[in-house]
């Protein structure tokens, strides 16, 4: 089968992009010719890894592209003549690709995976100012609550008017999530299946050892909460001294943290990594007595928890979003209130002081991630899609 994948980016520095380099591999990997389009931008430095590429921008200068990008309209076009694909399976586009590719996909199958709340909200996050969850549609609530600047309004509206309007080229739509899917469809989304990522099987990770390791990995973002865990460590150092904390990514808040981190005393116990590569990772969060995924915002599904426990690693994360829906609380991870670093501590403080503990929800979390959550169970249920909705539409084309 002839599969063309396409997303704003290639390269392998979030979750979204991740899971579709993944997919790429094992849909090769299975006799498939899949290929990949995106645009030129490469976030953090990063290079490409498109198989098709168009103009693409990783700055402020981005706005001009979001609602026409000629380039992937001309690309995309292009791909679809050489290439000529069984299924298009669309992940992101609204960061560069623009709507503009999507009447070009009204004569091939096509799959939307939607990743995040982009379509419904112009900042993605459905996230106020005051770190409060967005309950409203996207439009004149946008200016109200000073979620997007009064120049920037116009041509956000008419991107997301423009997806409305030709989203009806897609005969599928995937979210990655219950939640994303409930989300979406309360906005009129839909309807909507549901296919949860996936993560490569690891060999799991070695009996936990003294002093303990508490690991963090995502984009250093106000929305992932990094700052909450500098201030729940805090209080875990305060008890044990000898833990360390691990961060694990790059963004705009990273120098801000670097500055917290000095004044607050925290220098020796803390190690900023910047952005590594998954396989450094790994290694380096093998030893980590427990992962802290403290996001603020409703993280659509939670990849980096998911990588934890296939690797058997406890996870404590914020009680909202995807992650809510991956980690059972007690049993294969631990739940907190978002934003609340008191709670943090506490939840970090009931596993780095009891080994077994630590463990025990490990080892759940990892046999949950076996059962659900392996990159072969998320390439079969795509695998099934892309058949039964390339023949019934042969079918319906027959009639």
């Amino acid at each position: 089968m002839r599969i063309l994948l396409i997303s704003d980016y290639a390269t392998p520095t979030g979750g979204a992009e991740l899971m579709m380099l993944s997919l790429r591999r094992a849909l090769r990997s299975r006799g498939h010719d899949a290929r990949l389009l995106a645009s030129s931008a490469h976030p953090l430095g990063v290079a490409s890894e498109a198989d098709y590429e168009c103009f693409g921008i990783a700055s402020i200068l981005r706005g001009f592209i979001e609602v026409a990008n000629p380039s992937a309209f001309l690309r995309l076009k292009q791909a679809l003549r050489e290439f000529q694909p069984d299924v298009v399976h669309v992940r992101l586009f609204l960061s560069q690709l623009s709507p503009l590719i999507l009447p070009l996909l009204r004569d091939v199958p096509a799959i939307w995976h939607v990743a995040w709340y982009r379509s419904i909200c112009p900042v993605g996050t459905k996230m106020l100012p005051d770190g409060q969850s967005c309950h409203e549609q996207a439009g004149g609530a946008c200016l109200k609550h000073g979620c997007v600047p009064l120049w920037a309004w116009p041509p956000l509206m008419l991107q997301l008017n423009l997806c409305e309007r030709w989203r009806g080229v897609f005969n599928s739509v995937v979210a990655n999530s219950h939640w994303t899917a409930g989300r979406l469809a309360a906005e009129g989304v839909g309807p909507l299946k549901v296919v949860w990522n996936g993560v490569p099987v690891r060999s799991r990770r070695p009996p936990l050892s003294s002093p303990p390791v508490i690991a963090f990995a995502g984009r250093l973002i106000p929305e992932k909460g990094a700052g909450i865990l500098l201030s729940a460590f805090a209080k875990v150092r305060q008890r044990i001294p000898g833990a360390t904390l691990l961060i694990a990514g790059d963004g705009p808040e990273r120098s801000r943290l670097a500055r917290d981190i000095e004044r607050t005393g925290l220098g020796p116990s803390v190690r900023l990594f910047g952005h590594i590569a998954r396989e450094q990772m790994e290694s380096l969060f093998a030893a980590a007595w427990v992962q802290v995924v403290p996001s603020r915002w409703e993280e659509p599904f939670g990849l980096v928890a998911a990588e934890a426990m296939m690797r058997g690693t406890a996870v404590a994360a914020s009680r909202t979003g995807g992650l809510a829906e991956l980690i059972q609380h007690d049993e294969t991870g631990v739940l907190v209130p978002p934003g609340d670093a008191t709670a943090l501590a506490d939840a970090l403080l009931d596993l780095v002081e009891n080994r077994s503990r630590a463990e025990e929800l490990g080892n759940n979390g990892r046999q949950f991630a076996l059962r659900h959550l392996t990159e072969e169970v998320f390439v079969d249920r795509f695998e099934e899609l892309y058949r039964s909705m390339t023949q019934s539409i042969a079918v319906a084309g027959a009639l």
